[in-house]
């Protein structure tokens, strides 16, 4: 038995600016991690058949997770689909992950689903994850900074 997460955002940011706070791996690793953990990706190669590698380590443990995987679909300032794969094999199975991104007044819509999450993972748990990744993704993408 697997999870599923579905997420819903308005961002005020273009959505050129929150498409490339996804394809970014310096911009992932700032925002992508929930709190208390910190990132590193290794790689990112956002193109279609394009992989990335990354882990998320505990700041209070130290201890860390690394996952990757592909880009299955990407048409740019509109949708990315990917997958993920935990090295753990505790954690096993292949996570999609669909985000879509919609231009409206005020900014961007954001939708996110991950499908697949693994049965030892609290699906309440991942959600609060994403949801402290969302609140720092806004930080990034939000401020109007032009200097």
């Amino acid at each position: 038995m697997t999870g599923t997460v579905r997420l819903h955002r308005v961002l005020r940011a273009p959505v050129e600016r929150v498409y490339r706070a996804f394809t970014n791996p310096h911009a992932m690793a700032k925002w992508s991690p929930p709190d208390g953990f910190y990132a590193i990706y290794e790689y990112l190669e956002a193109k279609v058949g394009g992989t990335y590698k990354a882990s998320f380590t505990n700041f209070t443990t130290g201890d860390s997770h690394s996952f990757g995987g592909e880009f299955k679909e990407i048409v740019e300032n509109e949708r990315i689909r990917y997958i993920d794969t935990f090295d753990d094999p505790n954690l096993p199975g292949t996570m999609e992950v669909t985000v879509t991104f919609k231009s409206v007044t005020c900014g961007t819509e954001l939708t996110i689903v991950q499908e697949g999450i693994p049965e030892v993972i609290p699906v309440e748990m991942c959600y609060l994850g994403w949801q402290e990744s969302m609140a720092a993704l806004a930080r990034l993408v939000e401020p109007e900074i032009n200097q």
